[in-house]
C-alpha cells in the first residue's frame, strides 16, 4: 500500500506520535482525520494539515462516540485504509502507596483509555476496511496500535500502564489472524523514551537525563521516528502481527 493514497484515522492526532504520523501521511499526498479530546488543539493541528486532514473531537473510550467519529472520517476521505491508535494516558501510581491501595478506578481509567479505547477505534475502522478494494497484495488497510516498553519491562508504580499496553500486544496477534480473511493487518509499535509534549514539558536536565540512560543513539526519541516505523508498517505489506520496538535498545530498570 502507498501513503500517497491512505486515508488515515489517527486517535491522539492532533500531537505528538499520531501528529508526527499525520504529518508524515499529509506530506505523502495522503488524507488524515485526526481524534482526540483536545478541541482546540485538534481544530489547530488539522488547520495546519491543510485541506486534505479533519478533526474529530472523540473519546476513545466511548463506543458510541468512536462509531461516529470513524463515521465521519469515512465520509470525509470517502473510506479508511490506515488506522493509528496513539491516544493514551500514563496515570502512575504504587498500588500500595502512602494513602493506601491505589484506587481501583484508577487503574480501569488507564486500562478504559489506552486497551479498550484502541480496541474501539480498530474494530470500527476494520468494519470500514473490510468493504475496500484490495489492492495488488490483496491488502484492504492496516490497524497500527502504540504500546510501549513498558509492556515488557514495567517500571514501578506502573502496573495499571504495563497492563494496558500488555493488552495492546496481547490483542493484536488474534486481531491480525481474524483480520486476515478481508485482508487487513494489524500491527504494534512499541515505543521507548519519546520527546512527546508531555516530555518537552519536563526540565532540560531531566530530558537529558532520561536521554543518557538509551543504549544508541544516546536521546529521546523523536516523533518523526515513531512516524517513520508507521509508515514502514504500512507499505510493506509481509509486515503483520509484530511488535516493533523503537527505542534504542534500552531496557527499563524497576524504578
Amino acid at each position: 500500500m502507498e501513503l500517497a493514497s491512505a486515508k488515515a484515522v489517527i486517535s491522539g492526532g492532533a500531537s505528538g506520535l499520531g501528529l508526527a504520523t499525520a504529518e508524515r501521511v499529509i506530506a505523502a499526498g495522503g488524507h488524515v482525520t485526526l481524534l482526540d479530546l483536545n478541541e482546540a488543539q485538534g481544530e489547530e493541528s488539522a488547520a495546519r494539515l491543510g485541506e486534505r486532514a479533519s478533526f474529530v473531537k472523540t473519546d476513545v473510550a466511548d463506543e458510541n462516540n468512536v462509531r461516529d467519529a470513524v463515521e465521519s472520517a469515512r465520509a470525509f476521505m470517502q473510506g479508511i485504509t490506515l488506522a493509528v491508535n496513539c491516544a493514551g494516558i500514563a496515570t502512575a501510581g504504587r498500588t500500595l502507596g502512602r494513602e493506601g491501595p491505589w484506587p481501583a478506578e484508577n487503574f480501569n481509567r488507564v486500562i478504559q483509555v489506552n486497551l479498550v479505547g484502541s480496541y474501539n477505534v480498530t474494530k470500527e475502522a476494520a468494519a470500514v476496511m473490510q468493504h475496500n478494494e484490495p489492492d495488488g497484495n490483496g491488502d484492504r488497510g492496516v490497524v497500527i496500535s502504540t504500546a510501549s516498553i513498558a509492556a515488557f519491562e514495567g517500571q514501578i508504580g506502573q502496573a495499571a500502564y504495563s497492563a494496558s499496553k500488555g493488552g495492546v500486544v496481547g490483542m493484536m496477534l488474534p486481531l491480525a489472524r481474524e483480520f486476515a480473511q478481508f485482508g487487513i493487518r494489524v500491527n504494534t509499535i512499541a515505543p521507548g523514551i519519546f520527546l512527546t509534549p508531555m516530555m518537552a514539558g519536563m526540565p532540560e536536565e531531566v530530558q537529558e537525563s532520561l536521554g543518557q540512560q538509551v543504549p544508541y543513539p544516546q536521546r529521546l526519541g523523536r516523533p518523526e521516528e515513531y512516524a517513520s516505523t508507521a509508515a514502514f508498517i504500512y507499505e510493506n505489506a509481509y509486515v503483520n502481527g509484530e511488535t516493533i520496538r523503537v527505542d534504542g535498545a534500552i531496557r527499563m530498570q524497576p524504578r
